[in-house]
């Protein structure tokens, strides 16, 4: 359970960065560049790297208006609404969890490159980072887009 709940915090933050447009806290639109599906490739908490045994396997699958995080057995094991502020640099991303623990809140960072996406947060309790990299409370993901767009003419 422990496990669970720090890559499902993950997923909801991913969703949360990459609105379609700049108003602040709008969900993403289905043209957002985070929508889709995510592979986790590597973590950090509370200052320390995240064991590969954690994260290996474990996807994010992005919607227009929620998260879903599982593990290498396809179980869901987290699930998360979102809102993100794109006024910011970089965008900060707030997520409600639906699943396993409703209603818990996290606030973070987000940035995403081509295929990659970084997201930052603090856990309940914690303190929202400013930068990508961790401290007492707060976890950091890389992930990979596991379903490449096709490039746009």
């Amino acid at each position: 359970m422990r496990r669970a709940r720090p890559l499902a915090m993950l997923g909801g933050l991913l969703t949360l960065s990459l609105c379609a447009d700049d108003k602040p806290k709008e969900k993403t639109g289905t043209d957002s560049p985070l929508v889709g599906t995510w592979t986790i490739v590597s973590g950090e908490e509370d200052g320390k790297p995240t064991p590969r045994a954690k994260i290996e396997g474990a996807t994010v699958k992005i919607t227009p208006d929620r998260m879903t995080s599982t593990g290498k057995d396809k179980k869901e094991f987290f699930a998360a609404t979102y809102t993100l502020n794109r006024s910011t640099k970089p965008w900060s991303i707030t997520m409600t969890s639906t699943a396993p623990r409703e209603g818990e809140k996290s606030e973070g960072i987000v940035a995403v490159e081509g295929d990659t996406l970084k997201v930052c947060y603090a856990l309940p309790g914690g303190v929202k980072p400013t930068e990508f990299k961790t401290r007492e409370k707060q976890h950091l993901f890389i992930l990979e887009r596991a379903d490449k767009k096709p490039a746009r003419d």
